[in-house]
């Protein structure tokens, strides 16, 4: 970057459920990955916290999207006028016009070829000038401070909204991996439905995630369980309003299915590591990043049950985010971020 060059470096970590851009080694917007539309003009009314609300209170004439489904684009349009509404939220300290963007980009490990383009062409379209992707997993080891290019094997498990990302890194590259669309969305569905089935009440997406948030567990055992939470909502039958105490040991059970497939997912994995880089993984551990990690039991959980020790990364919510941030800085020396 030269002394009179006016492009900016950002990085994007552009996830199904929240959305964290990262300026001057800054987090400038950390926001809900929602657009608010007219339902008549397609005008952008709301992006982020604002559009979330519209989301859960809105009416018929506000159309409330989350562009991303399963970590990936699911409205083109609304996902480049998202984009472009958070990138406007940064001050760039220059009233006078908006600096051509070099940005770089994180996508899920699965993502297909077609899946990538669209994330690329959103983010171009957008404003920016040059644009770099980046595996989820590979910037999550990067954001928990792993060599990842060091002759040694490490494996991540990021267990984002839309996709849990298990991968074995090593020498800059991803030796295998495996990512499954069960996340934290799945595990939102997986309480709403157990509430309407079990105790004949109707919750939305943003009471459910309060639930796991409070009550949210992988065991039915806990040396410090939380209390139980008091959810308020609808009886489906009368429709008259009514209070559910729910423990986490009724969550355990809700979602535990869905933790199944996160450790098959895991198993499968660690079936196509080489000899030599599982020997790696078993002596340092593995690491869990994302949201999901924050999972009540989690960590013993899969301690237990796979013998290898789990832990989890400090601040896992912004990992990927903040190893998207350091390949920001490093992109004449990271061989695995890539533009075509």
């Amino acid at each position: 970057m030269g002394l009179f060059s006016f492009t900016k470096d950002i990085a994007i970590d552009l996830g199904t459920a929240n959305t964290i851009i990262i300026s001057d080694d800054k987090i400038v917007v950390d926001a809900p990955s929602v657009v608010a539309l007219d339902v008549h003009s397609d005008k952008v009314l709301a992006v982020g916290v604002e559009a979330r609300l519209m989301y859960e209170h809105g009416h018929d004439k506000i159309r409330t999207i989350r562009p991303l489904g399963d970590g990936v684009i699911a409205d083109f349009y609304a996902a480049e006028q998202m984009i472009r509404g958070m990138i406007k939220m940064i001050n760039f300290n220059n009233k006078w016009f908006s600096p051509p963007l070099r940005i770089v980009i994180c996508v899920p490990s699965g993502a297909t070829e077609v899946e990538r383009r669209a994330v690329r062409d959103s983010s171009e379209r957008a404003g920016g000038r040059e644009v770099y992707l980046i595996d989820e997993p590979m910037a999550a080891a990067v954001g928990i401070g792993i060599d990842v290019e060091a002759p040694e094997g490490q494996m991540i498990v990021d267990i984002g909204g839309g996709t849990t990302e298990v991968a074995v890194i090593s020498l800059g590259g991803i030796v295998t991996k495996t990512s499954i669309r069960t996340a934290g969305d799945v595990f939102t569905r997986d309480i709403m439905e157990y509430m309407r089935r079990q105790h004949n009440v109707k919750v939305g997406e943003g009471t459910a995630e309060r639930i796991k948030i409070n009550v949210g567990s992988v065991l039915t055992s806990l040396e410090n369980p939380p209390d139980d939470f008091t959810v308020e909502g609808a009886n489906q039958m009368t429709s008259l309003p009514m209070k559910v105490p729910i423990s986490y040991q009724e969550i355990a059970h809700c979602l535990d299915k869905s933790i199944l497939k996160v450790e098959g997912a895991i198993m499968n994995t660690l079936e196509n590591t080489p000899p030599e880089i599982y020997s790696d993984i078993v002596r340092n551990g593995i690491h869990l990043t994302g949201g999901g990690a924050l999972m009540r039991g989690l960590e013993k959980r899969l301690t237990d049950k796979i013998n290898i020790r789990f832990s989890v990364a400090e601040d896992p919510l912004r990992a990927v985010a903040r190893g998207t941030g350091i390949a920001l800085k490093n992109l004449n020396k990271f061989n695995f971020l890539y533009r075509n």
